[in-house]
């Protein structure tokens, strides 16, 4: 259960010709990815939010604290993916580090984490492009709008048509996939830096004060809704204040989720050793600097008090008499989704080939394609299972399953690289996380505690999935790993 794979044989695993994948992908190949999947619907929907309920002006401050946990983490992901150039992320970091059942646990998480992360992009995705269709007269009938609008059983046909072109487009390249990327984020980040410069003309200095609001003590939770640290603790956290700011970070984190999706990408990369850090750093500065950019517009635009919870960038320049502006907010929202679905299907199913090269998942889905060299058989079938889930499936409420998938891959590849550096000092290492083991103890403490603010229920559905995976792993992947064949 605790055997490692050398890195040395991964590496070697990468070779095989039938089991191979095309290196196509540059350093600005991977920050676009980077930043295709960070900016989503998080800079457009939780600035609102979080500004309104939790931190006042000071939600710059909450993405700052949010950009510097994802930072630290960043900083271990890039040591591993330019160590490990391998696909499947924190999952091939595990096995290499902590052992097979480690890595099996890891590889399980990532596979639910990705996959409704998918699912909950397109339904969004979809939610924005039937409102762009109302503003034109266009409207989709209630059957096909999903079960939120339905009354009965709906599907959602735009959902389900998105995650079908996106799996069409993954399994013909990558290349092609970064060509689509690039236009898609270039248009995103265009509408992103024209909120910030046409907003600079409408705020007014009094809409900062105070800009950290007195502190309130938020009321009690009870049961599944409580956070956990509240149960254990007996902590109940704070809105507004200095505490505040913290506790809005737990909430905007979720706006940083995908970063980690570019260390999938590392062995399709052609010189990770270089490439990867500067594609997950690189992205995840550029997205802070924005986050940051946009909330103090915003929160200067309009008075925190008065800020959309719905729609907070698009409802501010309402407010100030300009809805052009709304109505391209929301155009760019709904194009830049498209590549957060479609990077997030793209992590899926590089952990999933890398699991089924291991042999811990079947080798049938290991195989690439004899033309496009991308692992087809996985794409296809997840994107079919996603694209049905998306079209079926109100999931709004497990989006909070993604947070605490995330944060515990970052927990495993934090304490990897602690491991690593003192069972293979010998490791030739193009990028090396500074400051060990302090900064990845930082990344642990850091990455626990926002896990601790999430939900009770969260963490009893995560359990229930985890318990899951173990069961699979004893019934089928122990005695198909190829690690265990080689021993035997």
């Amino acid at each position: 259960m605790f055997r490692t794979k050398s890195v040395e044989q991964s590496i070697r695993d990468t070779e095989e010709p039938e089991h191979a994948l095309r290196k196509s992908l540059s350093a600005v190949d991977l920050t676009v990815f980077g930043v295709g999947v960070i900016i989503g619907t998080g800079i457009f929907v939780l600035t609102g939010k979080v500004a309104k309920e939790t931190a006042g002006p000071a939600t710059a401050l909450a993405f700052v604290a949010a950009g510097v946990v994802c930072a630290l983490a960043a900083l271990c992901y890039a040591e591993f993916a330019s160590t490990v150039p391998v696909a499947g992320s924190a999952y091939t970091f595990a096995y290499t580090a902590l052992g097979e059942l480690v890595a099996w646990i890891i590889g399980w998480d990532l596979v639910l984490e990705f996959a409704l992360g998918t699912a909950v992009v397109a339904v969004g995705w979809s939610g924005y492009v039937r409102s762009l269709m109302d503003n034109v007269g266009w409207t989709m009938p209630e059957a096909l709008s999903g079960p939120d609008a339905a009354e009965g059983v709906g599907f959602d046909v735009l959902a389900f048509a998105l995650v079908l072109v996106l799996t069409a487009i993954l399994v013909v390249g990558m290349k092609l996939s970064a060509r689509v990327t690039s236009v898609v984020v270039a248009i995103k980040v265009a509408v992103v830096l024209m909120v910030i410069i046409a907003g600079l003309f409408f705020v007014k200095a009094e809409n900062y004060r105070p800009f950290i609001p007195p502190a309130e003590q938020q009321p009690a939770g009870s049961g599944w809704d409580a956070p956990l640290v509240q149960l254990m603790f007996g902590y109940e956290p704070t809105t507004f204040g200095v505490m505040g700011i913290f506790t809005a970070a737990s909430i905007v984190f979720f706006a940083f989720l995908g970063f980690d999706v570019v260390a999938t990408a590392a062995e399709e990369t052609k010189v990770p050793q270089r490439d990867m850090p500067r594609g997950i750093l690189g992205s995840l500065l550029i997205c802070t600097v924005l986050y940051v950019a946009v909330s103090l517009v915003v929160t200067g635009m309009q008075h925190y008090s008065e800020l959309s919870v719905s729609a907070p960038l698009a409802d501010a320049f309402k407010a100030t008499g300009h809805p052009f502006y709304a109505g391209l907010i929301s155009f760019g929202a709904a194009v830049g989704l498209t590549t957060v679905c479609m990077i997030l299907l793209l992590g899926q199913t590089r952990v999933f080939f890398a699991m089924s090269r291991d042999g811990l998942l079947p080798r049938f889905f290991s195989k690439t394609h004899p033309r496009f060299r991308t692992p087809y058989r996985p794409t296809i079938l997840l994107g079919v299972v996603i694209a049905v889930i998306a079209g079926f499936t109100s999931i709004e409420e497990l989006a909070t399953l993604v947070n605490i998938g995330t944060l515990f891959a970052f927990v495993v590849v934090a304490l990897g690289v602690l491991v690593l550096r003192r069972t293979r000092p010998d490791l030739p290492r193009a990028f090396r996380t500074p400051l060990v083991p302090l900064l990845p103890i930082l990344s642990v403490a850091a990455s626990v505690w926002l896990m601790l603010n999430l939900p009770v229920e969260t963490w009893v559905r995560f359990g229930a999935w985890m318990a899951l995976g173990v069961i699979v792993y004893f019934v089928y992947g122990r005695s198909h790993s190829r690690m265990a064949r080689k021993g035997r």
